[in-house]
């Protein structure tokens, strides 16, 4: 893929600065609906091709959660995910050394690794909490 420049727009600096701002790991959707109201002539296509220049320029990170709509997520950082496969909430898992995996694999496999993806599934405390009351 060639280097493209694009230039900066106020729409692209907004969506950056309200996903930056939230860790619910919105849809482009949402996203929209956040914006809607400060562009009115904005359009879900437009959210769309800013989101795919925004992941080109590693800004931020497209999350395929096993639902319909990706998700975003603006903290570029290597962390892992859990997705609660009750209520499909898609929350960051900090403070995991993710580079360690990547060496350990590296060293086992001796592929050179560019990436890891960690995703964890499972129950998430709210759904758990709420099965208990039931």
């Amino acid at each position: 893929m060639k280097d493209q420049t694009y230039r900066n727009t106020k729409q692209r600096k907004r969506i950056l600065e309200v996903l930056s701002m939230t860790d619910i790991h919105p849809t482009a959707s949402w996203v929209y609906d956040q914006l809607k109201p400060e562009f009115p002539s904005l359009s879900l296509g437009t959210v769309y091709r800013n989101l795919a220049i925004l992941e080109e320029q590693g800004l931020l990170i497209k999350l395929h959660s096993g639902s319909t709509f990706d998700r975003y997520d603006a903290m570029v950082s290597p962390h892992a995910h859990f997705v609660c496969k009750v209520c499909g909430g898609l929350f960051d898992i900090k403070d995991m050394e993710l580079g360690e995996l990547k060496h350990s694999a590296e060293i086992k496999t001796r592929h050179h690794i560019e990436d890891v993806k960690l995703t964890y599934t499972g129950v998430c405390d709210d759904c758990l909490n709420k099965e208990m009351k039931d």
